[in-house]
């Protein structure tokens, strides 16, 4: 099922230019999202998953200034009012 609403996080403009560099490089598998969201951990509780994959039929697809984002729809809570940066160097 594909879902359109208003993602749970943001994305900075520099975030968007090198995720949108790293979809252009050569290799990069057509049909790949970025994914976004959370697992267990022990002692320190949930990590976050961040990284290229392919869309499952329980994802929510959103679209983030042109990035194609999926996540499960119970991570929402979890990534709720996040925003991700990129910064190079120190």
């Amino acid at each position: 099922m594909e879902t359109m609403t208003t993602a749970p996080v943001s994305l900075t403009p520099s975030a968007i230019e090198e995720i949108k560099k790293l979809m252009n490089e050569p290799g990069f598998e057509a049909g790949q999202f970025l994914r976004m969201g959370v697992k267990g951990g022990g002692c320190s509780g949930m990590s976050y998953v961040l990284g290229f994959d392919k869309q499952e039929a329980d994802d929510e697809i959103y679209d983030i200034e042109g990035v194609p984002v999926i996540m499960k729809k119970a991570h929402g809570i979890y990534l709720f009012g996040i925003q991700i940066d990129f910064q190079s160097g120190l």
